[in-house]
């Protein structure tokens, strides 16, 4: 019977399934978005959302509790010197699950799971700004070298 079964065991031991959620955690923290399976993105979101609301209010507290889960200290400073500022007006809900459908392997349900306040967009412009100029210098670099190889040739006579 599952009667009062409060989390998924994910067909693991105990010590084994609180590694993986832990591993997850950090990811998901590192990274902002994971792919995973649907059980595992369910199971995760529900201990990286207490996580986020405790790291809205930067305490020594909160932080040693936090990090009993999160063991790399680069991660903890950004959760609450970043995440939990962004999410700080935010009252929950701060992931979301994406479906993907299944995988081919084994017909896992698939999932994308990501945190819902994303960093603002302009640190991506300048990258697509600076790769557009590296493009058109590599194009005009490909010009040249076509130009002076046409120039090479000996032009052919019909005799």
């Amino acid at each position: 019977m599952k009667h009062r079964a409060g989390y998924n065991r994910l067909s693991r031991t105990d010590s084994h399934r609180k590694a993986m959620i832990r591993n997850m955690m950090t990811s998901l923290l590192r990274y902002e978005r994971i792919v995973t399976t649907k059980a595992k993105a369910l199971e995760v979101r529900r201990h990286v959302e207490k996580l986020i609301t405790r790291a809205k209010v930067d305490s020594v507290h909160n932080r040693r509790v936090v990090a009993e889960d999160i063991k790399d200290k680069e991660i903890l400073n950004k959760l609450f010197t970043d995440i939990g500022l962004r999410n700080s007006e935010r009252p929950g809900g701060y992931t979301r699950i994406i479906k993907l459908g299944t995988r081919y392997g084994d017909s896992a349900h698939m999932a994308i799971l990501e945190l819902v306040e994303q960093p603002e967009e302009e640190e991506a412009e300048p990258k697509k700004k600076k790769k557009a100029a590296e493009g058109k210098e590599k194009s005009g670099k490909k010009k040249e070298e076509d130009t002076s190889e046409q120039g090479n040739e000996a032009p052919e006579e019909n005799a």
